[in-house]
């Protein structure tokens, strides 16, 4: 049985199974190769838009605490405090993305902004539109901004 007659598009689990098996027997002119990298490819996207989307997620509530400061509460420190530990552990897994972090504070920052928006009922323009913080301040815990 070969990679192409077990259908990439038609059991994904069975290619994935089968093209691992292939590659552990070293049969590598029998793998489906461009598949193989266009699901690499994917995955690393995938794992760039994962640290974003925590990113944004850890900026939206960090506008929160400092744009609604008598709303404060544990729920939304837990949830800075949830987000710097998930975002951290991308990072620890996938070092290499710590530098695109920083390209990337800008695009999470803009997501994070709509979001504190629609969770505040504040106009946008009521957030900086620049991100006020740097990466080292949204990733420190003892961070909270005034």
């Amino acid at each position: 049985m070969n990679s192409i007659s077990i259908g990439y598009d038609q059991d994904f689990y069975v290619w994935l199974t089968h093209n691992a098996t292939l590659l552990r027997q070293g049969k590598f002119l029998e793998i489906d190769v461009e598949n193989i990298a266009e699901e690499l490819e994917g995955m690393s996207r995938r794992e760039k838009r994962a640290l974003i989307n925590r990113l944004a997620v850890l900026l939206t509530h960090l506008l929160k605490w400092q744009f609604q400061p008598g709303k404060r509460s544990n729920s939304w420190r837990y949830t800075i405090e949830e987000q710097r530990r998930a975002v951290l552990k991308l990072l620890k897994e996938s070092p290499s993305l710590h530098y695109q972090l920083y390209d990337k504070l800008s695009e999470a920052y803009q997501d994070g902004i709509i979001k504190a928006a629609k969770e505040t009922h504040l106009d946008k323009t009521a957030f900086p539109s620049v991100c006020p913080y740097t990466l080292d301040q949204t990733l420190d815990e003892n961070f909270y901004p005034e």
